[in-house]
């Protein structure tokens, strides 16, 4: 055997959210399972700051050989307010060309190429140089919906933002019409073709990746596995895979506040780096914070330029009520700056956690053993906010979506006390104690998502022997 070691692709779609489970997935594969990665970092423009800090840190840790393309020149093609899916689609047909001539210098020729969920337009290269071909997605119920859109297409008249029942997917929770995936809102747009175009591509691989693993997702891992109307892509569970809290260069002073405070205490409230709340939504939260009298820590953002009724400037601070921080001054922190999202979720002193529901973050909550107000703006948050609450039952969330109105202060007063110190908040912080054992356990030697991609790597020696 001339090489034993399989030589993998693993191409990054711009975004600090794909970039920080794709580089996670490229370290265990080498770390755990002896790969070799390449692991290209593609840009659409120059790299944001996280986006930099993330590739500084993985070059330092020499794992993987990592090399960013040039950024892509989309400016003739799309407009600025592109809908994510349209532009990133966009962004990896155009990088094929380069993509191509990379692949081809590589020695040894790689056995397979793993895309995100933006990426699959680049697995026609994956053809032509007679590699695997795998896509690497978030979460599984998505996946599924995902996966099974080419069937709804012909069989759902009408918007599906209109029907009257839930959507149903074989063997899988059904999805209510609200918590579509944005691509699905409206079928008359460019954005939905694109989602459809992804789920057959998927379709078409030689496996799904899901950052998941079996005790979290295990009846829609079952269904995609079992019914033949999801097509034939074996799915593979290989999650959870967060970034790894490493040593920092300097330590927050965000962690000394968190010291001084009581054990599962304070409530971390974050909406990721794109989400923002609306003026009049950041006055109610305020006003509910301070209604609960529980301990927090906020990472506030100034509303969207769209919010132009409200426009205060750019200073976050300006949108709180006045007063707000004199009278809560005892009790919370409110952050304009970046925060270190992994650290403060797995400090003793943090209790639970407001959250948008973006996937990497719900598995960060998870495995710091912290329940969840889920809290869903876009993408398929609000489908991972219906499955954390109602299927897995560690989080609570309003009555009425955020994306649909404003929720008002006494109904996050009675969300903060639920999760923090109600008798409810107990149970899903017990239960969420159980299920970050199981994923830690999932990654270890002999458990699900290492023997998953123990299965993978075989492939890709049996593929490079060829």
């Amino acid at each position: 055997m001339e090489n034993s070691k399989p030589h993998v692709v693993i191409v990054s779609s711009p975004g600090v959210g794909h970039l920080v489970c794709d580089l996670e997935l490229g370290n265990r594969l080498v770390a755990d399972h002896n790969f070799q990665v390449t692991f290209f970092v593609v840009l659409e423009y120059q790299a944001t700051a996280g986006e930099s800090q993330l590739i500084q840190s993985a070059k330092t840790q020499k794992l993987l050989d990592i090399i960013e393309l040039p950024p892509v020149d989309l400016s003739g093609q799309v407009e600025p307010n592109t809908p994510i899916f349209t532009r990133l689609t966009a962004v990896m047909r155009e990088i094929r060309p380069t993509l191509r001539y990379a692949i081809s210098a590589l020695k040894p020729s790689p056995s397979a190429l793993v895309v995100d969920v933006f990426g699959t337009p680049a697995l026609d290269v994956a053809e032509e140089f007679h590699m695997l071909k795998y896509v690497f997605v978030t979460s599984a119920w998505p996946l599924a919906l995902m996966l099974y859109a080419p069937i709804l297409d012909k069989e759902v008249e009408g918007e599906y933002v209109d029907q009257k029942e839930p959507i149903r997917l074989p063997g899988c929770m059904p999805v209510r019409p609200e918590d579509l995936v944005d691509p699905m809102m409206d079928r008359t747009k460019l954005e939905y073709n694109f989602f459809l175009q992804v789920g057959s591509e998927m379709r078409k691989s030689d496996g799904v990746l899901v950052n998941t693993w079996e005790d979290l997702d295990a009846s829609t891992l079952k269904a995609m596995r079992e019914e033949e109307s999801y097509g034939s892509a074996p799915v593979y569970a290989v999650g959870p895979l967060i970034r790894a809290v490493g040593p920092p260069a300097s330590r927050s002073h965000l962690l000394d506040w968190l010291d001084e405070q009581p054990v599962e205490s304070v409530l971390y409230i974050s909406f990721g780096s794109l989400g923002v709340l609306s003026a009049q939504q950041i006055t109610e939260l305020a006003w509910g914070l301070k209604l609960s009298q529980q301990r927090f820590m906020w990472v506030l953002r100034p509303p969207s330029k769209r919010d132009a009724s409200a426009d205060r400037g750019d200073n976050a601070l300006d949108y709180l009520p006045d007063g707000f921080l004199e009278q809560t001054h005892s009790l919370g922190l409110v952050v304009t700056q970046w925060a270190p999202q992994s650290e403060i979720l797995g400090h003793r002193s943090t209790g639970g956690f407001l959250s948008h529901c973006g996937w990497n973050s719900s598995l960060e909550s998870i495995l710091s053993g912290v329940p969840m107000i889920a809290w869903p703006l876009y993408a398929e948050q609000k489908m991972n906010a219906t499955k954390l609450a109602e299927e897995v039952g560690v989080a609570v969330r309003p009555k009425v979506a955020p994306t649909r109105g404003v929720v008002g202060r006494e109904e996050i007063e009675m969300m903060v006390r639920k999760v923090m110190e109600d008798l409810e908040g107990k149970a899903m912080r017990a239960r969420i104690k159980e299920l970050k054992i199981s994923g830690e356990k999932a990654l270890t030697e002999g458990g699900s998502s290492f023997n998953a991609v123990s299965q993978l790597a075989k492939q890709c020696v049996m593929n490079s022997q060829r």
